[in-house]
């Protein structure tokens, strides 16, 4: 039985975390794989440099997620723009660069069909820690990496006890970037900066907490992460815009997201990353 494809006239993924542990790399490759859009716009911390400038865990599932971004631009006729966020803000010393159907840059403005002006920008702007403290935004990092690690072998505790899934590095999270995000008035400056761009849409990503809401007349999304809340934005034909979530996702395409070896999911993954193997020069 072949897989359903969903189709979108654009989606947005944030926060992927390339080259670190904690990168929800199968699902977000499951994701890619089993979908198509006109335009895919990768909205920062796709890959993490911090991560891997302190080694890091780059995967070959990592490499195959790079190479499958470009294999869409170059024979699925989509229209690629990378945007730069903080953790692989190195870009941002050549923007903007294009190349061919992919475009690099540090934000861009995205018209719905309905022509709405959205404005993208990965949203480290308004974190006044990371803008301001790089210091203490990078050891954040390095704890929040030990607290996803820890939150693994949680899980794993849980599971054998019959438990359901609970995030503690999300719990945690979500509190420390609340204090953050009000200190900093992220709101306020979502609406400022919209005006200034002379757009009514924000779409953001950064503090991995997805949304789709109103702030007064800008309609504010976030496209959340693939480290925990593992979702995307996808902009429908029609120009509606919906906060998806990977178990959506595989209930649409008829797959069991707690399966990995079933509906042709997973496997599939792993033999295409094996005849990749196989096909490179040694």
């Amino acid at each position: 039985m072949k897989t359903e494809t969903l189709k979108f006239k654009t989606i947005i993924l944030s926060d992927i975390h390339l080259g670190t542990r904690g990168c929800k790399i199968d699902e977000v490759n499951h994701f890619i794989k089993h979908t198509w859009s006109e335009k895919l716009i990768l909205n920062g911390d796709i890959i993490d440099g911090w991560s891997l400038s302190r080694k890091g865990g780059w995967q070959k599932k990592h490499t195959y997620f790079v190479r499958r971004v470009l294999k869409i631009a170059e024979k699925k006729d989509t229209e690629v723009i990378y945007l730069a966020g903080n953790h692989d803000e190195l870009l941002r010393n050549f923007l903007p660069v294009y190349f061919d159907k992919i475009s690099i840059m540090e934000n861009y403005v995205h018209v719905s069909v309905k022509g709405i002006r959205y404005l993208c920008l990965h949203g480290d702007v308004f974190d006044t820690v990371t803008k301001h403290s790089k210091f203490f935004a990078i050891l954040g990092d390095i704890g929040y990496q030990n607290l996803l690690m820890l939150n693994h072998m949680l899980a794993k505790y849980r599971k054998w006890r019959g438990l359901e899934y609970f995030s503690l590095s999300k719990y945690i999270k979500d509190r420390i970037k609340t204090a953050v995000n009000k200190l900093s008035s992220f709101e306020k400056h979502l609406k400022l900066i919209a005006q200034k761009n002379n757009c009514t849409g924000v779409i953001c990503g950064h503090i991995h907490t997805p949304e789709n809401k109103r702030i007064d007349f800008i309609h504010y999304l976030n496209s959340g992460d693939w480290v925990e809340s593992m979702t995307a934005i996808v902009e429908d034909f029609k120009g509606n815009f919906e906060l998806i979530n990977y178990a959506e996702f595989c209930r649409r395409i008829g797959h069991d997201p707690y399966n990995f070896d079933g509906g042709g999911g997973f496997s599939e993954l792993d033999l295409e990353l094996s005849a990749l193997h196989k096909s490179s020069p040694s």
